[in-house]
């Protein structure tokens, strides 16, 4: 039974091409996106506001729950790529509410409903592991010690002191 915590690149990839689709699916490639992209807890990214993206910047302002530093990360192309697309879709759906994800009711995406979402997406990716959302952060620091990251600053990305799975 494999016991990792996170995925690897290229189960993310094969995750977010199963969430590829029209509609409120889109929700589920924007919240991945941003939570491997830029370490976001799952609780982090769902209470997101679209005050918080600059798209024309290519930013990202990230509040750290658990005591953490609010910091500015940078999107990527194919972040702003998904993120461009579902604000698209969340403009339809006319929301009273300024919360980035939001699902088909109208009202914020619940962590509930974001759990069972990248559960069902890795089951339709038929990866090997079950997927969860926190294993989108784990991916994230693993991602950049294999770009040779130094470790202080992965924590300092993630905000948080002890990392250890990555040294580990």
């Amino acid at each position: 039974m494999d016991d990792r915590k996170h995925l690897t690149s290229r189960e993310i990839e094969k995750l977010i091409a199963a969430t590829m689709g029209r509609g409120t699916k889109r929700v589920t490639v924007a919240c991945s996106c941003s939570c491997f992209a830029t370490g976001l807890r799952v609780s982090e990214a769902l209470s997101l506001n679209l005050s918080q993206i600059d798209l024309e910047g290519r930013t990202l302002h990230v509040s750290r729950l658990k005591s953490g530093l609010s910091t500015n990360h940078p999107l990527r192309a194919d972040e702003c790529r998904a993120i461009r697309a579902w604000l698209t879709v969340r403009e339809k759906m006319k929301p009273e509410t300024k919360t980035l994800f939001v699902s088909a009711r109208r009202g914020a995406l619940s962590r509930k409903t974001a759990w069972l979402a990248i559960r069902q997406y890795g089951e339709a990716a038929e990866l090997e592991i079950a997927a969860h959302p926190h294993m989108l952060r784990h991916a994230c620091g693993f991602a950049l010690a294999d770009q040779c990251s130094d470790t202080r600053l992965i924590q300092d990305y993630l905000d948080t002191e002890t990392y250890s799975t990555l040294s580990g």
